[in-house]
């Protein structure tokens, strides 16, 4: 796996939520393969409408494809390969 791929965390500062799909994150099989952008919801009202009580929300950045949390690592990793790779 030689090619990066970059992710969006939808979050919010005060999250703790976040906080864990962060450290989940960097816990998979391909973190080493991750470019992690956070996106703090807060700065957009859009944002805050559409996932403002989904928040941890990741999102594939090549395929706009989301996971919202709830998800465990296995999940994030097989969201992770038959998403975004």
């Amino acid at each position: 796996m030689s090619e990066v791929k970059k992710i969006h965390l939808y979050m919010t500062s005060g999250c703790h939520l976040c906080g864990d799909a962060l450290e989940l994150i960097k816990l998979s099989k391909y973190f080493s393969a991750i470019s992690i952008t956070q996106i703090d919801i807060a700065m957009s009202d859009e944002l805050i409408r559409n996932m403002g009580e989904k928040i941890p929300v990741i999102e594939c950045a090549d395929t706009q494809k989301k996971l919202f949390w709830p998800f465990s690592l296995l999940e994030f990793d097989q969201f992770f390969h038959t998403i975004c790779l």
